[in-house]
């Protein structure tokens, strides 16, 4: 199928936009919001926000052949000098560009016939992500988002590779306040909906973990009756308010009665998860690399997807067994000197991070286990308890040495895993991981496994790649 066809005009009226110079019929490229990648023939929306406006590089636009830019009523760019080979450019104005970005990404989707997987969780998008589009592209072809783009400018930006007619489109949706994942959803009308968890990421912007899971539950919203949800039957946070979609509902997890149910369940440590699961489309074993049992359930998510989506659960089963980390979610590295690497660097939370430590706390061939974790960021006035907590699981999972990155919070986690009962000489702490990293590495041993999870803040990802590197 040809790609969708976009004119200024077209454009114009997706975004209730009034179109001040330029020709109706000109024929847009791809729409994007950095002068930097903009090639001829794009069209540069001007965005602005806290730090920047757009509007500054609408003539910069131009001079790389941009045939048009939406901006916002007031600026004047219309009497920007052109490419003297290209027309007159468009000049389309609105209110706000922000959201003529997001109505022209919903415009696209409702032109496109694409189905729409839109995945939300607290813990685990990415990956369920990653792992649904490797399942349905067996069979159908998949695009989803672009790197970490999930949020209310992200998530259009991605919606609008729909130009391409592609059959399923898997999108996550990022939020840490409340009405974004709503937004989110208008703008994605997704036909399928994931679910993956409730969990403590983001606390410190919500009063409680019901608050989060009320934000997490705006995923429902808008469904109509022919619309799916697949979710965690596990999680009694999602379950208690699953019951109120519109639609038809699939669990996946342990629980009995759960759809997609996995039962004798077998941790292999570093070497990842296997278990029976129990379909309505028939049984069988499901064995992947990927690390713990929060990837475990990111896994029976997608298989829950691909069944319905007519995959059969031998493919999935085969695809599962080949599926690779996502960069930085849990990616094992095997390097020199018998040292194994999990980089878990991307991001952490109390939860996630407890995970973390006992998958590693399973590995039972490791001459000595080893954790670098950084300070978790976003938990507000429950950072010092759960960091204390987080130094209580630390001490509880075997660790021969203990590295704690970070401020306050992290030298809270250090100081209570001492209170536990680890030995004060197997526990160090760092305020900065670049400062970290050299210090850190040269403590690894041979035969070490070695887990390094943080918030993106703490950077704790320049501890994995100085390990990495001296290791190489």
């Amino acid at each position: 199928m040809s790609t969708l066809r976009l004119t200024v005009g077209w454009l114009a009226a997706a975004v209730a936009g009034r179109i001040v110079s330029g020709d109706p019929e000109q024929v847009v490229g791809n729409v994007v919001t950095d002068s930097r990648s903009l090639q001829a023939g794009d069209l540069f929306v001007a965005l602005k926000g806290p730090r920047f406006d757009g509007h500054t590089f609408v003539e910069q636009a131009f001079e790389k052949g941009a045939i048009g830019a939406i901006v916002e009523v007031g600026p004047k760019a219309a009497n920007v000098e052109a490419d003297p080979q290209l027309r007159q450019p468009a000049i389309v104005e609105v209110g706000d560009t922000t959201v003529a970005l997001q109505d022209l990404a919903h415009a696209v989707r409702e032109a496109a016939d694409t189905k729409v997987i839109a995945i939300t969780g607290s813990a685990g998008k990415t990956t369920t992500k990653d792992t649904i589009a490797d399942f349905l592209s067996a069979s159908y072809r998949v695009v989803k988002n672009r790197g970490n783009l999930n949020n209310h400018i992200g998530l259009p930006l991605s919606l609008l590779q729909l130009r391409d007619h592609p059959d399923v489109a898997v999108m996550e949706l990022g939020m840490n306040h409340a009405g974004e994942i709503s937004t989110l959803v208008a703008i994605a009308d997704p036909d399928v909906r994931v679910w993956t968890n409730v969990g403590d990421a983001h606390l410190g912007f919500f009063e409680s973990p019901d608050a989060i899971a009320d934000a997490k539950g705006e995923i429902l919203e808008r469904a109509e009756p022919h619309d799916v949800l697949v979710c965690n039957a596990d999680d009694p946070y999602v379950m208690a308010r699953a019951r109120r979609f519109a639609g038809r509902i699939v669990t996946f997890g342990e629980a009995e009665g759960a759809s997609i149910r996995a039962t004798a369940i077998e941790d292999r440590g570093i070497d990842g998860m296997r278990a029976r699961v129990t379909t309505p489309h028939g049984e069988g074993t499901l064995e992947t690399p990927l690390l713990g049992r929060g990837n475990l359930s990111n896994v029976l998510a997608a298989t829950a997807v691909a069944l319905d989506f007519g995959i059969p659960l031998d493919t999935v089963a085969d695809r599962a067994s080949r599926l690779r980390a996502s960069d930085r979610r849990g990616a094992v590295h095997r390097l020199r000197g018998g040292v194994t690497l999990v980089d878990d660097s991307y991001n952490s939370s109390p939860t996630a991070l407890k995970r973390a430590l006992d998958v590693i706390a399973k590995e039972g061939r490791a001459a000595r286990r080893v954790a670098v974790v950084g300070e978790m960021l976003e938990l507000g006035a429950y950072a010092g308890d759960m960091h204390r907590e987080s130094g209580r699981v630390a001490a509880s999972a075997g660790l021969a040495a203990l590295f704690a990155v970070g401020g306050a919070p992290a030298r809270e986690l250090a100081d209570a895993a001492v209170a536990a009962g680890m030995d004060a000489s197997a526990v160090g702490y760092f305020e900065k991981s670049d400062a970290a990293a050299p210090a850190i590495a040269a403590a690894i041993r041979a035969g070490d496994v070695v887990l390094v999870k943080g918030s993106r803040g703490t950077r704790t990802d320049l501890i994995a790649d100085r390990i990495a590197e001296e290791f190489a």
